[in-house]
């Protein structure tokens, strides 16, 4: 930990407060949604299409708005959407807590969610313009925060709720007003880079949207890596499925799933730094998104091969085979996390063209969060076919041919040249007299 935060100090003030950023904003929105089904079904008596719908508006709104935060941020500067990002959650957080009124709650479930696409592709233009020829490294330490925020916030949460609700969520929300006037006042003003140019010379909104829209690469490359979040995701949904098929839901099988997220957790924030020098000093970002993706699909390998072992009727045994191969594979797909973000992070820079950075994270979280809606269907539909026809094995063996496919992609992205960063023409020259 101690190393980490040295390498945090050799960067720029913007760069640590960016960090510092992103773990709050984690602290604070963990703390408090991992218990919002609950209360909503629970204290308020919703019913469960209700609470669906609460939570389906909140993920709606963040991925459906990505592209125009994106733009927002492109346009207007860095610092303004990330403080009104910051500001929407502030008044969704609040809301959650002090209203029990459904239209209200979609409202605010809304403002959560708009909040995270105005900041998300902002911060992330924001910290590579910054971390400059050092982006790469930047990055690692970014999703050492990011994580270390996921890892604490359920915990604290669990705290809070226990006191009451409407404390986790006003406490969420104070976390995110006292980050607000920590970035007001502390962190610089950063114009994108297309933003020194004439506003006569500026194109379009459409006419950038169809710009990026065009770029095949970029397009290809965001396509190559949806398999990833598909994959990662899968320590939310498939890996706590199966623990709880065979650990059932009892004290046991709580424990277990809190042990998946704290195993991928523990092993970003102590590993990542040094995966990442690790893989920078021995290849080209290409090869290691490859790997990082080959990783995570060999991730689902300890679950397949878990399948042909007879399980036991109860006891250690049945046990050790609920907990130990879905831990095992949260390892993994942390460590083949922990290898590719920091090169994907970049290879959006690099693929824009270091133009409409912001623009080109937003459209990019749109597509993955697409990918993920639809994988996360067809992963909920191949374990329900596994589970009534007896091919225990069929998801795991489907997850990791995703992850071969996708490694094998974006392999022949980076040998045709295609995650090269695209020449810039050369800016005209104004005629002189």
């Amino acid at each position: 930990m101690k190393s980490t935060v040295a390498q945090v100090r050799t960067y720029e003030r913007s760069v640590q407060l960016l960090m510092v950023n992103q773990f709050a904003i984690n602290l604070g929105f963990y703390m408090l949604m991992p218990y919002l089904a609950a209360h909503l079904a629970g204290p308020l008596g919703l019913a469960g299409w209700l609470v669906g719908l609460i939570l389906g508006v909140r993920n709606f709104s963040q991925q459906g708005m990505f592209l125009v935060g994106g733009t927002l941020a492109d346009r207007f500067g860095y610092k303004p959407m990330i403080i009104a990002g910051l500001g929407l959650r502030i008044a969704g957080f609040a809301t959650l807590g002090l209203v029990d009124s459904v239209p209200a709650l979609i409202a605010a479930s809304a403002a959560v969610g708009l909040a995270g696409a105005l900041f998300n592709p902002a911060s992330r233009a924001y910290l590579a313009a910054d971390a400059g020829e050092r982006r790469v490294e930047a990055f690692a330490l970014f999703n050492v925060f990011y994580q270390a925020g996921i890892l604490l916030g359920p915990l604290v949460g669990m705290v809070l709720t226990g006191v009451g609700f409407r404390v986790t969520c006003l406490t969420a929300a104070g976390v995110f007003a006292v980050l607000s006037i920590v970035q007001m006042r502390a962190l610089p003003a950063r114009r994108a880079a297309d933003r020194e140019e004439p506003a006569g010379q500026r194109e379009s909104v459409l006419a950038q949207w169809r710009s990026i829209v065009a770029n095949r690469p970029f397009l290809l490359f965001s396509l190559a890596m949806v398999g990833s979040y598909v994959m990662s995701f899968q320590v939310y949904l498939a890996l706590p499925l199966e623990v709880q098929r065979l650990g059932g839901d009892g004290e046991f099988g709580t424990t277990a799933v809190a042990m998946l997220f704290a195993v991928s957790g523990l092993a970003t924030i102590i590993g990542q730094t040094r995966v990442t020098a690790w893989c920078k000093a021995r290849m080209e970002p290409g090869r290691a998104l490859a790997w990082g993706l080959l990783v995570m699909g060999v991730a689902f390998v300890p679950l397949l091969l878990a399948t042909a072992v007879p399980v036991p009727a109860a006891g250690p045994g049945r046990w050790l085979l609920a907990a130990v191969p879905p831990a095992l594979s949260a390892l993994l797909l942390a460590v083949g996390t922990m290898i590719a973000y920091p090169f994907e992070m970049d290879t959006i820079v690099r693929l824009s063209g270091e133009r409409l950075v912001a623009t080109h994270y937003g459209l990019y979280n749109t597509i993955c969060g697409i990918g993920i809606t639809l994988g996360n269907l067809l992963t909920g539909a191949v374990l329900d076919t596994a589970r009534s026809a007896g091919m225990a094995a069929l998801p795991w063996a489907a997850l990791a041919v995703l992850g071969l496919a996708c490694a094998g992609a974006l392999y022949a992205l980076h040998r045709t040249g295609r995650l090269e960063a695209p020449s810039r023409p050369a800016r005209p020259t104004p005629a002189t007299a």
